[in-house]
């Protein structure tokens, strides 16, 4: 039974390629794990003929030679021809172009473009004189170029002159909506908490969720996958890391590490890691949101609802990335020793508060699906995030989980991920609102999404105008 679940909305993007009579060029970025690839060879099955070629992960002293090597291999076994030894990607490309179909429409997928590069820095030109010559005569034919180092797919591809208006269509596969998330426990009866412990670890990157066994607890699979030695997410930080950045993934770990106490500027990164804050870093954290694990979270105001520049901060983006390096980085050495085999993760120090934390992540990462959920997605929204205002001689400072600005009203919204939810929350929302400065005048909408027991007292007080339980964020 095939696992490839969700994605509608690309595929209906990616079908009319399959009837153009003209060749296509089409970029596609994602994180690593996000289901590029599946993504590919799933639409690629309405077409006539499919061909992919994946360039070999970086390792030491590997080099041109085995590039070339291993996409001669490939094309023997796509087109039966006899196996010849490649000297240089002009004669590679020149002879696949000479081999590919003759009729009918055909994908071609070149995955993990940046890896094929490896050991000759004129891949790319090569490759654009490859298109425009002889890829681009081809009727009916598709190109997909697709990578998980989106920075070099931006420096070498997209904003190079040599590709301007070569590329029919570029996008980014995003994690998977929670609703699609969802699926992966179709037949089977999990109530909603457990679910989203899960989705709290993995986010929504599919090669995580097939790893999950529904006939164990969520704290059952969360151990086996994340604190076990053999554990494929226990493991997945460092290969990731490895794969994406190779040389420069220690120092790309120390700059995400810094953030694992929440979001911070340039300055502040630039502080704690005691380094210029000039180029290196900013191209280290371009790198990073590119390749999906970090975000730019800018502050607005909520009087106006434009936004403060000067406030940038950046978040962890990505939850696993976010639960490993706060959660089992700091356990690794007894991982290895086996020393965490019988610990049960309900006995970890504030387990309910980390998933908490998670679940807030979660929730600003599938923002899109949330204001369907509250009936917003076609009100036009001036700004939206997290929001924090700082404390300073005038104002009181406050931190709110999620804030929409429309044109005549705020939305405020607190998440929460606990047991059993008390009337407290009331009073915490209460004062957030109170210390926001300069938003006289707006009509103020409160909201509470939550999973957990709500204590009785908080539906009798209707105070709040919006009270989404989790649950509806997995519907369809």
């Amino acid at each position: 039974m095939s696992l490839f679940i969700g994605r509608d909305r690309e595929r209906g993007e990616f079908r009319p390629f399959l009837k153009k009579k003209a060749a296509s060029l089409i970029v596609c970025q994602g994180r690593r794990r996000i289901g590029k690839s599946t993504f590919i060879r799933e639409c690629a099955a309405e077409a006539n003929h499919f061909l992919s070629f994946e360039g070999l992960p970086p390792r030491e002293h590997i080099s041109r030679r085995e590039q070339l090597d291993a996409f001669a291999e490939r094309l023997a076994e796509h087109t039966k021809a006899p196996r010849v030894t490649l000297d240089s990607w002009p004669q590679a490309f020149k002879l696949l172009a000479s081999l590919l179909p003759s009729s009918g429409s055909t994908v071609l997928l070149l995955d993990e473009i940046s890896w094929m590069a490896i050991g000759d820095p004129d891949f790319a030109g090569h490759f654009k004189n490859a298109w425009d010559n002889d890829f681009s005569r081809h009727p009916r034919l598709i190109v997909v170029l697709c990578g998980s180092v989106s920075s070099w797919i931006q420096k070498n591809i997209l904003n190079s002159t040599g590709f301007v208006g070569r590329c029919s269509w570029q996008f980014r596969l995003q994690p998977l909506p929670l609703p699609a998330c969802n699926e992966f426990w179709k037949g089977k009866t999990i109530n909603t908490a457990e679910k989203l412990k899960i989705l709290c670890v993995t986010g929504g990157v599919p090669r995580y969720l097939e790893e999950i066994d529904p006939a164990q607890t969520a704290e059952q699979n969360i151990a086996r996958l994340c604190f076990r030695r053999g554990g494929p997410l226990f493991n997945e930080f460092e290969q990731i890391f490895h794969d994406i950045f190779t040389r420069k993934a220690e120092t790309y770990r120390e700059i995400v590490s810094s953030l694992v106490a929440g979001p911070r500027s340039i300055s502040e990164i630039s502080k704690v890691l005691e380094r210029g804050r000039g180029g290196t870093l900013t191209e280290a954290m371009a790198d990073l949101e590119s390749a999906d694990f970090v975000s730019q979270d800018i502050a607005f105001n909520p009087a106006t609802g434009k936004s403060r520049p000067r406030t940038l901060r950046h978040r962890i983006r990505d939850n696993y990335l976010r639960f490993y390096l706060k959660y089992i980085a700091p356990v690794a050495e007894q991982v290895k020793k086996g020393l965490y085999r019988q610990v049960p993760l309900e006995s970890f120090h504030a387990w309910d508060s980390i998933i908490g934390l998670q679940f807030e992540n979660l929730v600003l990462d599938n923002l899109d699906g949330i204001l369907d959920t509250l009936d917003l997605a076609n009100v036009p929204i001036l700004n939206a995030g997290s929001y924090f205002q700082s404390k300073t001689a005038r104002r009181r400072g406050c931190q709110i989980d999620l804030l929409l600005r429309t044109k005549q009203s705020l939305y405020v919204f607190e998440v929460k991920f606990r047991k059993k939810i008390d009337p407290s929350v009331i009073d915490e929302v209460s004062k957030k609102i109170d210390s926001l400065s300069g938003v006289a005048g707006l009509s103020i909408r409160r909201g509470l999404i939550y999973q957990g027991e709500l204590d009785p007292e908080i539906e009798r007080s209707d105070y709040f105008d919006y009270r989404v339980p989790a649950e509806r964020l997995l519907m369809p």
